[in-house]
């Protein structure tokens, strides 16, 4: 789920910065530090949209460098359970197929892609055995996140399903529609 959020932390201003816009400093700073990346309580930062508040510069010995307790809003990510997602097939394996949803990556274990048996073919595709269905590297999915696990920042894991109603790649989802409207 996208959120925005007031945080708080500590940014680190060099002595040579010291006669820049403070805020325009501390801003560029925590756009550095933070976008782009994974945080445990947030997810993938997105974006810092701004800096509302800025405490009082401390100066630590030996260091030189001003420390600022600061609040900022930043737009994040935070994949939760039960969470319904739209994303693209961006590569197939033996054991599933892997989800490009914006910010995060998943995989959605071979088991969980359709309600049949499914086999990997040879022209690396996921083949449904009785339904004829294929799933391959381009299709567009919805899929519902049943796991997440981001304690690893650099390699986080998002399990989903594509075995519930109305979930599975969207030309499936079209079908099901179609046929109940007849």
């Amino acid at each position: 789920m996208y959120y925005k959020s007031k945080v708080e932390g500590v940014v680190r201003v060099e002595p040579k910065r010291f006669a820049e816009n403070l805020k325009a400093v501390i801003l560029g700073e925590l756009r550095e530090t933070y976008e782009n990346r994974i945080i445990d309580e947030l997810g993938r930062v997105l974006v810092i949209n701004s800096v509302d508040k800025v405490g009082e510069g401390m100066i630590v010995a030996g260091d030189g460098a001003a420390f600022y307790n600061v609040t900022f809003e930043a737009v994040h990510y935070l994949p939760e359970i039960n969470e319904l997602i739209e994303g693209e097939v961006k590569d197939i394996a033996k054991f599933g197929a892997f989800i490009d949803f914006g910010a995060f990556e998943g995989m959605i274990h071979i088991s969980q892609t359709m309600d049949d048996f499914v086999s990997f073919s040879k022209d690396g595709t996921l083949l449904g055995k009785d339904s004829n269905k294929v799933l391959k590297v381009g299709d567009k999915v919805r899929s519902r996140i049943i796991a997440i696990s981001i304690k690893n920042i650099k390699d986080p894991k998002i399990g989903m399903t594509m075995r519930q109603p109305y979930l599975g790649k969207l030309e499936w989802i079209d079908e099901i529609r179609n046929g109940e409207s007849t």
